[in-house]
């Protein structure tokens, strides 16, 4: 295919009649210019021509075929002036050579083809995709278990949207009602699914915690308000019925990761609002016992430029969320200022959970939301893990085996008041999935 590909005819060139070289007088115009290398074998070829005799095999095969030239007209161009005539030479049979082409002839030579770029950064790409291929071993474990144990409910309906689904994790053990994780899941707005929280519902499941992955839509099927709409007819399924699941429907906890955190967050918030103010409701508040967010960012104004320069487009990004003027509506930081003591007695504990490396969402959003929580009278604590970045609470960690923080934390709030359950729901120490060469080069090529 190469050989073809390089061997074809080249296209005809156009020049003009100053560029033309007049032959050699008194000589063929199909014959070569005499040079230090041809020119005793040109003399011979016409002295044997002059004889009448024809010119030897392997000569024939090295001259070229005769040129018959005519003139078209060739309309104005920049730098040409007026309409001139121009000599079209037919294709050669051989490849073209640089010594065929004429000099000073800039029309031949065509415009730079700028180069397009693509939406994300082609370094973020690459090391989207060694990432993935590092963790594959655990993540092919984690898809097994997925898809083929019999305590994971995929896909149950809860609403009308086509992507209104949740995954149910079961332990082994319920025979008690057991208490209940409502977990939405991260993407950046963008690539969120609910299977992302496989590994975080096996853990949980593990220690005799239900967990319930929510599903949304996602841009540009929705904005972040259908996402906020979907996540909180997904915790209004929960809800209401989680106790047909074996779960307790008066220990119920809602928990977010990254983008999931904020949506979460507005649900809570705007669910809140609306019980205070006496408009009709589906879920109420006070079943939430607690809130989780994981690598949450809960004050869009501060994190457009952010965002920005971490590779989501300002342009892109204020589309998802409805506006610049729809910012303050979806921070439930300034959502919380601005709400009443009423709203504010809704809200369950909550607890924020961040990383002291994240550099996708610094963890001074979580910060300055505990700060404004606790100054408007609501019970919040913040939790930082050293030197974790934005997946490693949430990825390398469950990977590593073993005892994994965060994990053990949720388990301790959310039994801190049921000492027997805690005891008897205590599981074996999770297994290593992935070595730890994997873990530590992930982390250090990981673009988030």
């Amino acid at each position: 295919l190469l050989l073809l590909l390089f061997r074809r005819s080249p296209p005809p060139r156009s020049i003009l009649p100053h560029q033309l070289e007049s032959p050699t007088p008194n000589r063929p115009a199909d014959l070569p210019e005499p040079s230090p290398r041809n020119g005793n074998a040109a003399s011979r070829l016409r002295g044997r021509r002059a004889r009448g005799g024809r010119a030897p095999p392997a000569e024939r095969l090295r001259r070229p075929p005769p040129l018959v030239a005519r003139a078209v007209r060739v309309p104005e161009a920049p730098g040409l002036g007026r309409p001139q005539e121009a000599v079209v030479l037919p294709r050669r049979r051989r490849p073209c050579r640089l010594r065929d082409l004429p000099r000073h002839a800039p029309h031949l030579h065509p415009a730079p083809v700028p180069r397009v770029r693509l939406p994300l950064d082609e370094r973020q790409l690459v090391a989207l995709a060694v990432y993935a291929i590092l963790l594959m071993p655990g993540f092919l474990q984690v898809g097994y278990y997925y898809f083929f144990s019999s305590q994971v409910h995929r896909s149950i309906v809860y609403g009308e949207q086509p992507r209104n689904r949740l995954d149910l994790y079961i332990p082994k053990d319920n025979r008690r009602p057991c208490p209940v994780v409502a977990f939405v899941t991260g993407g950046a707005w963008i690539i969120g699914y609910k299977a992302w929280g496989a590994l975080l519902g096996r853990r949980l499941a593990e220690r005799g915690i239900i967990v319930a992955c929510i599903d949304y839509r996602n841009f540009p099927q929705g904005r972040i308000g259908d996402m906020v709409s979907d996540a909180s007819q997904g915790i209004s399924f929960v809800c209401n019925n989680i106790a047909s699941y074996g779960g307790d429907p008066n220990k119920i906890y809602l928990m977010g990761q990254s983008a999931g955190a904020h949506i979460s967050a507005c649900a809570l918030m705007e669910q809140a609002v609306k019980e205070s103010s006496g408009q009709p409701i589906s879920w109420s508040v006070t079943q939430i016992k607690a809130y989780f967010g994981l690598s949450g960012g809960y004050n869009i104004h501060n994190l457009v430029d952010h965002f920005h320069q971490r590779g989501l487009n300002r342009s892109i990004f204020l589309s998802i969320m409805d506006g610049e003027e729809s910012l303050s509506r979806y921070s439930p930081e300034i959502v919380v200022k601005e709400s009443s003591a009423r709203t504010i007695a809704l809200l369950p504990h909550i607890f924020l959970m961040h990383g002291t490396d994240d550099y996708s969402i610094p963890s001074s959003a979580s910060q300055t939301f505990v700060d404004v929580l606790q100054q408007v009278g609501a019970q919040a604590k913040l939790l930082l893990y050293e030197g974790k970045t934005h997946t490693d609470i949430f990825i390398q960690d469950p990977l590593r085996g073993g005892r994994d923080p965060l994990v053990e934390d949720v388990f301790s709030i959310i039994y801190a008041d049921d000492a027997t359950r805690r005891n008897t729901a205590s599981a074996p120490t999770p297994r290593r999935l992935v070595f730890e060469w994997q873990l530590q080069l992930a982390r250090w090529i990981s673009p988030f």
